[in-house]
Parts: C-alpha cells; structure tokens; sequence
C-alpha cells in the first residue's frame, strides 16, 4: 500500500506539474512514463541497497556472534543466563535454561541473535523480493493518473487524471485503516488531501514558472 500510494502522489504531482505548464500532452505523457520509471527503479533500488546492507550487518553480527561461541562458551553461557534472569527466571532456572541452549551451537546462536541482536537468524529475508515488490507496487500507482492521457486530452484528461487519482486514494486510505484500526473515513480523507494538496502545489508550481515549447522543440 505505502509503494502504491508512492507512486500514485508521486506521479500525479509530476503529471499535473506539467499540466501547469502547458507544454502540450505529448510532453505530459512523457514526463508521467518517466516518472513511473524513474520512481519505480529508485524505489527498488533503495530498498535493495537498503536490504542488502541490512543483511550484511546482520551476518556480519552474527559471525561475530558465532565466533564468540567457540571462543568463550562459558562466558556467553553465564551472558545469556542473565539474560534470562532479567526476564524474570531465578539463578537455577536462567543457568539451566542457558546450559540447555549451549548444547546446540544453532540454538544458542539463535538465542544470543534473538536477545542481544534483536533478530532471528531464520527470518533474515532477501533483498530481491522487496526491490522486486517496491517497484511493482510503485508502478501500480504511478500508472493510474497516466492512463487518462494515452485516451483523451485536454480538460477531459486533466478531470480523469484527478479524478481516479481521488477514487484511488480514498481506497488505499481505506485499506490502510483495516491494518491500522484507525477510523477508516479519518484514513481515507487524510490520503485525499495528500495527493490532492501535493498534487495541486505542482499545478501551482507548473503555472508559474511556465515552458516554451518552441524552445523545448529546437
């Protein structure tokens, strides 16, 4: 829904930015595939940069983690003890809590990832697939304020392009308040207004800076 949504504000306020400016449709939808484009290959790559050092700090936590293992069991034994200890087990239970993990050099890795990193070493995720989903879901909203102008012009295209973007921002604002439990209308006016106002001070921005399309032409 965040990609979606993205795309959908990012794309919009491009779009009608142009519009503002009145270089003539080609131009507009130009200037939307492009934004699709370009927004759709930063969000992946972000978030595969972003991942793929997430991961390498944690493999590189967790190596550090292992080699502690090997290299001082009996200290890390008596850390995760007290570990366990603060968690609300007496001194026997925690020590042979702790005893019971050492055995199994996985089960105490993932015991010492899970307490002092913060991280289960099972659920350590590729970065592919969340590039791979960020630039989908950005272009499923990119595409929805650019699809009037492959089909009409003008006016027509201006009012169909704001007006599937608002239909498609009260939906997200709506599904976004299912996984939220806030007030579903409260969720889908606040989206509105966002696309509406981003969208609405590119238009601005658009009309007053202008384009000469002879220029652009030569």
């Amino acid at each position: 829904m965040f990609g979606i949504s993205d795309g959908l504000v990012t794309n919009v306020s491009l779009i009608l930015g142009f519009v503002g400016a009145q270089p003539g449709p080609g131009y507009i939808r130009l200037a939307g595939l492009a934004g699709l484009l370009a927004g759709a290959f930063s969000m992946a790559a972000g978030e595969y940069v972003s991942m793929s050092a997430q991961q390498e700090l944690l493999h590189r936590e967790l190596e550090i983690e292992r080699r502690a293992l090997k290299s001082a069991p009996e200290a890390e034994q008596e850390e995760l003890a007290q570990v366990y200890q603060r968690r609300g087990l007496t001194p026997e239970a925690a020590t042979y809590v702790a005893q019971m993990m050492m055995r199994t050099p996985e089960l105490a890795l993932e015991a010492h990832a899970r307490e002092e990193i913060g991280v289960d070493p099972s659920s350590i995720s590729s970065p592919y697939p969340a590039a791979i989903s960020s630039f989908l879901s950005f272009c499923v909203g990119a595409v929805i304020p650019l699809v009037p102008w492959f089909f009409v012009r003008g006016i027509p295209a201006v009012a169909s392009s704001v007006v599937s973007v608002a239909a498609a921002s009260v939906v997200i604002g709506l599904l976004l308040s299912q996984a939220t439990g806030r007030p579903p209308a409260r969720s889908a006016v606040r989206q509105l207004v966002v696309s509406m106002v981003a969208a609405g001070v590119t238009y601005l921005v658009g009309r007053l800076i202008g384009v000469d399309v002879a220029h652009i032409s030569h």
